[in-house]
């Protein structure tokens, strides 16, 4: 398989990497120090098209599509993982609505979501339901034309920030995953509380949070899909996903590899640059190797929904080799650095924490294994 990049899917990695690299990344360090979310930038990325590149052009998006959408966020990564994942999930944020929910909730909010005026969160994890999404407890009762939510939500990407909130809840006594349904909430809602903020490893300038539900009235108009419809709301969302935590992935690997190179190229041991030693190119050569089969992985998944073709299985597949192959890297840009690596002088300090959560979120390598067993056994 040959990938020949239209313009357009260049011009859209040309603008990505531009914006990051004068936009981004000379914040990037004091974001992470500080925590800070990096509001303002977002809704430029929102300004840019990047926050709605699913979508199409008459309902708000750029309608760029999955391959481009990897490309860039790629390249946002590169620069600054917290931003790309606040992207990732942006963009997720929109799929639900764009598949199951009608014109009136597509009008009310894709729109804004595409343009980057209205930030979407995700919230399908909680305190006792992550990998496990059948064990959900939180509720929505129907009660005539609203439903009533009772519940926690845990690390919910950019939870504190988020306008418009895709939540999936259970609505039936059916037990496991067939009792679920998703909604939209939205911010300011009466019964919607920000909980705790988490103190994370990495991606700091990611903002984190719990949201609480307690007697939380949505109109019934808020449902998307059918009653009972969420898990399977909830993991087409994974899936588009998937393939924006691989892309996150592959930037922060190339990063890592780039700062790697330039380090061996001004740093003298035993006389010479330690860029002549074969330990040292062994390392680089196994690393850029892992870096483009894991680029090529993601852009096949993201190739194969562009074409409206089954991608679950690549998707998993991208996102657990992609993930493992950034913390693989990352080791390797660190122990290039030696001592210097370990401080925070050094970019290489943040990547490395940066990249722990890539195999962790969107469903851990574990999981990634259980699916890509189950559809490769079941084919």
């Amino acid at each position: 398989m040959a990938f020949d990049l239209s313009s357009e899917q260049q011009m859209i990695r040309l603008m990505a990497g531009d914006f990051a690299k004068k936009e981004l990344e000379p914040m990037a360090t004091d974001w992470d120090r500080q925590g800070t979310f990096p509001l303002q930038a977002i809704k430029k990325m929102g300004e840019l098209g990047l926050l709605g590149m699913m979508v199409p052009t008459e309902m708000g998006g750029s309608e760029a599509g999955a391959v481009a959408y990897s490309l860039a966020l790629q390249e946002i990564a590169y620069s600054c993982a917290s931003s790309a994942v606040t992207m990732s999930v942006a963009n997720l944020s929109t799929e639900p609505l764009l598949r199951f929910g009608n014109k009136e909730q597509q009008g009310k909010w894709l729109y804004a979501l595409a343009q980057g005026t209205l930030l979407g969160a995700f919230a399908l994890t909680e305190p006792g339901a992550g990998s496990d999404p059948g064990s959900m407890t939180t509720t929505a009762e129907p009660r005539k034309d609203k439903y009533v939510i009772n519940g926690t939500k845990v690390f919910i990407t950019h939870g504190q920030y988020a306008d418009v909130i895709n939540l999936i809840a259970r609505t039936g006594p059916e037990k496991g995953s067939r009792g679920l349904s998703a909604f939209i909430v939205e911010k300011g809602t009466p019964g919607l509380k920000i909980g705790a903020k988490e103190e994370k490893l990495g991606l700091r300038a990611s903002n984190t949070v719990e949201l609480i539900f307690e007697d939380c009235e949505i109109p019934a108009a808020n449902r998307l899909g059918n009653p009972g419809e969420g898990f399977k709301v909830a993991m087409f969302a994974l899936d588009s996903g998937r393939i924006g935590i691989a892309s996150q992935a592959v930037g922060i690997a190339r990063a890592c590899l780039d700062e790697a190179i330039a380090y061996t190229k001004q740093r003298r041991q035993f006389g010479k640059t330690i860029n002549s030693f074969q330990a040292i190119q062994f390392m680089i050569a196994d690393a850029a190797t892992q870096i483009e089969a894991a680029s090529w992985l993601t852009l096949a998944a993201a190739d194969r929904k562009d074409r409206g073709m089954q991608f679950t299985k690549e998707a998993s597949m991208a996102k657990l080799f992609a993930s493992e192959v950034a913390n693989k890297v990352a080791y390797m840009a660190l122990q290039v650095h030696g001592g210097y690596g370990y401080t925070k002088d050094f970019k290489v300090e943040r990547l490395f924490r940066d990249a722990r959560a890539t195999t962790i979120y969107e469903g851990t390598s574990e999981i990634q294994r259980i699916v890509i067993a189950r559809e490769t056994i079941n084919k």
